[in-house]
């Protein structure tokens, strides 16, 4: 309360009660007994204001300072206090009551973008070592049909499954597949996900469950609209031209004679028109490859046979890119595959190796092969220019292509073929090499 205008009236008060004082004193010496007991009463009353004046003084200040304690800010200040002795305090009461708006503001944000999403999101919050429900989504409350409750003990009653599931490992982080029974309905299985974080003096606790049917249903949904893109995008760079190509002939033939010009642009007009129906019909016969593939035709078939028939095909194009091939398959075992199946996915996969060397001054592709706990592998890697993070997830994907006379449904088929035989293909991708992994159980 270092206010100058507040101690400069109290000095003058002390200063009037001491030289009333000094003054009664004084008339009592002078034997003026009656002036004596005027003015003595006169400075009990200057007493009695200064001290109401301190009292009032002090519970303005107590009042005040126990409303931002209290995050109360909804007192009033006198015009008087904004500008007199508490000017210093009303501009920190008006500084933290804007602070609280703007975080109030931003917790309603928070709140509304957490009930927006489609995840059923649950934080808790640690109080005296007991778990509290800070927030709950409505997703979470729609999902599980629970009504929004404020304790974890409350929350057991209705979702027991989770709540064993997450105190079983104390409430770490885990990430894993959980069936859950929702009111009479048949258990449903979810994708947990929870989170651990702090700040401050708080300990929160971030619970997320996604419906893997849900899940499944979004990235089905993702590939069919990528896919329809691609095909639009198809079919327009054809259909276009084509139109555009056919009304010029159309104006053409409507003339009332012919010159030799127009004979020329009609010839190349229908040769333009015939490339582009070509385009379009192996665009199709592409996709039919997709849509219609063969169930394998799976018989034992040793592996060095699979890789010497795709050798044979294969190493003239390798020698003429100048590619060093370092070959470590050698195994006499053999494998139950639709061999022609597997011989046009390894080719392939070797196709898109010389592709990605084209730039390189050292060439080099490896074979090798191993088989693990019950399963069998096949590794193609290459020392190119590896996958632009930036396309990662669009490599498996459908006529995408990054090469200009791609027709972007080799790994595509690749992946296909191998999961028809009960695998899977994938990559992994570092500094040196990039790596195509065939997994064959």
């Amino acid at each position: 309360m270092k206010n100058w205008k507040f101690y400069n009236v109290l000095f003058i008060r002390v200063l009037l009660v001491m030289t009333l004082f000094f003054l009664c004193v004084f008339l009592i010496y002078k034997t003026f007994y009656y002036n004596a007991i005027l003015v003595g009463a006169f400075m009990v009353i200057a007493l009695f204001e200064m001290y109401f004046y301190i009292k009032n003084e002090s519970l303005f200040y107590d009042k005040t300072l126990l409303s931002i304690l209290q995050n109360d800010f909804s007192t009033n200040f006198p015009e008087e206090n904004k500008k007199g002795n508490f000017k210093n305090l009303y501009m920190l009461y008006d500084t933290l009551k804007v602070q609280k708006q703007e975080q109030t503001s931003k917790e309603l944000v928070y709140r509304s973008i957490l009930n927006s999403i489609d995840t059923a999101t649950l934080i808790l919050e640690k109080e005296n070592e007991e778990w509290d429900i800070f927030l709950m989504n409505d997703c979470f409350s729609n999902l599980f049909k629970v009504p929004k409750v404020s304790h974890w003990k409350y929350l057991k009653n209705y979702l027991p499954s989770l709540c064993d599931e997450i105190e079983k490992v104390e409430f770490a982080e885990l990430k894993t597949a959980i069936s859950i029974k929702i009111e009479a309905q048949d258990l449903q299985t979810f994708m947990l996900q929870t989170s651990h974080t702090k700040t401050y003096n708080k300990e929160y606790f971030i619970i997320l469950l996604d419906s893997i049917q849900r899940v499944i249903e979004k990235k089905e949904k993702e590939a069919w609209i990528n896919l329809m893109k691609i095909i639009s995008h198809e079919l327009m760079n054809s259909l276009t031209p084509i139109r555009a190509l056919s009304q010029n002939l159309l104006h053409i033939v409507d003339q009332e004679a012919l010159e030799e010009e127009d004979f020329d642009d009609i010839k190349s007009s229908i040769s333009t028109i015939i490339n582009r129906s070509d385009h379009l019909q192996v665009f199709v016969e592409n996709y039919r490859k997709l849509a219609m593939l063969p169930t394998p035709n799976k018989v034992m078939t040793p592996i060095n046979a699979l890789f010497d028939d795709c050798m044979r095909i294969m190493t003239p194009i390798l020698k003429a890119e100048n590619i060093e091939l370092i070959n470590e398959i050698n195994s006499s075992r053999s494998i139950l595959i639709d061999k022609n199946q597997m011989e046009q996915v390894i080719i392939n996969l070797i196709t898109n190796s010389v592709y990605a060397l084209k730039d390189k001054s050292e060439k080099k592709m490896f074979l090798s092969s191993y088989s693990e706990n019950n399963r069998f592998f096949i590794i193609i890697s290459d020392n190119g220019k590896g996958i632009d993070p930036a396309i990662k997830d669009k490599v498996f994907l459908p006529f995408f292509t990054t090469r200009k006379d791609g027709a972007g449904i080799g790994l595509t088929l690749s992946k296909n073929i191998i999961e028809a035989h009960g695998g899977y293909l994938s990559y992994q991708t570092d500094e040196d090499k990039t790596n195509f992994v065939i997994c064959l159980i």
